[in-house]
């Protein structure tokens, strides 16, 4: 009965610690700095800079919008920052805007977006994430 005990203490006590790492690091406390995105949070506040608050109601931006994003969702090589990008429509005109891990994968997003709204109707305010 004692082993038993000893067992099930052992279990309770490697389950906390694992509880623990996992809160710690889901609270960004597990070394690396929180993200600051201060600089483009502020760009983003430019009147005449498009956000997704400018999204257009009409159905050809909406399409737009819509085939541009079901692209990058469905290319599984790209990462996390990379499905996550703002793509907005205004006019027919895309806004491409957030980070990427790399110029490669800065390409592929542009080159996804091009494909669906056109050569000349793509501004791209990608930015390559640095590697800290």
């Amino acid at each position: 009965m004692r082993l038993k005990a000893g067992i099930t203490g052992l279990a309770l006590s490697s389950l906390l610690s694992a509880g623990l790492l996992v809160a710690q690091d889901q609270s960004g406390q597990s070394g690396s700095g929180a993200a600051d995105n201060t600089r483009t949070n502020l760009r983003d506040r430019n009147a005449n800079e498009p956000t997704a608050d400018n999204q257009r109601d009409g159905q050809s931006d909406r399409d737009i919008t819509r085939q541009i994003r079901q692209s990058i969702d469905k290319d599984h090589s790209l990462s996390s920052y990379a499905h996550n990008v703002k793509v907005v429509t205004q006019n027919g005109q895309v806004t491409l805007k957030g980070p990427v891990k790399s110029d490669e994968e800065k390409r592929a997003v542009e080159a996804k977006a091009t494909a669906v709204a056109g050569e000349d109707n793509v501004t791209s305010e990608l930015d390559v994430k640095q590697k800290q």
